[in-house]
C-alpha cells in the first residue's frame, strides 16, 4: 500500500491542498455571517436565510473539506512516517488541532444561531475570523519553509 501511496503522492498532496483550501474558505467565511447575523432581528427573513446559508456552507463546504483534507493528510503520513520525526510538522499539527477546536467552536455558535439564542457581539465575531487566518499563516510557514 506504501508503495502505491508513494507512487500517487503528488495527486494526493494536491487533494489534501484543494480540501485545505476549501475548508479555509469556509472557516473564513463563517464568522462573516455570524456578524451580519447579529445585524439582522431574529425570526425576521433576513435571519433564517442567515440560518440556511450557515448550515448550508457548514455542512456542505465546511466538514467535508475538514474530513478530506484529514484523510488526504493521513494518506501522506502513512506514504511517509517520517514527517512525524520533524519538528515542523510538530508545530502545524498542533496548529491543525487548533484549527480543528475552532471548527468546533464555530459549528457550536453556528447552532445557537440557529436556536436565536446568540449572546456574543459582532466584535467578538471580528476577533475570532482572525484566528483561522494567524493559524493558516503558521501552518503553510512550516509547510512551505520547514524552518525546524
Amino acid at each position: 500500500m506504501q508503495d502505491f501511496l508513494l507512487d500517487y503522492y503528488l495527486w494526493i498532496k494536491a487533494l489534501h491542498i484543494i480540501a485545505v483550501i476549501s475548508f479555509m474558505a469556509g472557516m473564513l467565511y463563517l464568522p462573516r455571517l455570524f456578524i451580519y447575523h447579529i445585524e439582522a432581528p431574529k425570526n425576521s427573513q433576513m435571519s433564517e436565510t442567515f440560518k440556511v446559508m450557515e448550515r448550508r456552507l457548514m455542512r456542505v463546504i465546511i466538514n467535508p473539506a475538514f474530513l478530506a483534507a484529514l484523510f488526504f493528510g493521513g494518506l501522506m503520513f502513512w506514504a511517509n512516517p517520517a514527517l512525524f520525526s520533524q519538528g515542523w510538522m510538530h508545530v502545524k499539527l498542533l496548529c491543525l488541532i487548533l484549527m480543528g477546536g475552532v471548527h468546533g467552536a464555530f459549528s457550536k455558535w453556528r447552532k445557537n444561531f440557529a436556536k436565536d439564542e446568540n449572546s456574543r457581539s459582532a466584535k467578538f465575531y471580528r476577533v475570532w475570523n482572525e484566528i483561522p487566518t494567524i493559524l493558516m499563516i503558521v501552518i503553510v510557514l512550516m509547510a512551505v519553509a520547514k524552518p525546524f
